[in-house]
């Protein structure tokens, strides 16, 4: 397992895990975490990265949807990659 903000260009990989913060979904208002999930990146999905250059946000393809997360949340999403 590793970080999804490691995956290359072009690399499929598994979420495994999306790291919960404190208080995530507990009723004590919504993290980075739980809007990770609502935008599709839960336990079970594949990914596709598609960018991850340079310093700025990461794009990723989930499903038929692409969407673009920053460093810090991909770095608490772990992900298995795909052979």
């Amino acid at each position: 397992m590793s970080p999804l903000g490691l995956l290359s260009a072009g690399e499929k990989a598994e979420v495994v895990e999306v790291m919960m913060q404190k208080g995530c979904c507990q009723g004590a208002g919504k993290g980075q975490s739980c809007h990770a999930e609502d935008m599709g990146l839960r336990a079970g999905k594949v990914v596709e990265m598609l960018n991850n250059g340079g310093g700025g946000p990461l794009l990723l393809k989930v499903d038929e949807s692409r969407i673009a997360i920053s460093r810090g949340m991909a770095m608490k999403i772990m992900v298995k990659k795909s052979d």
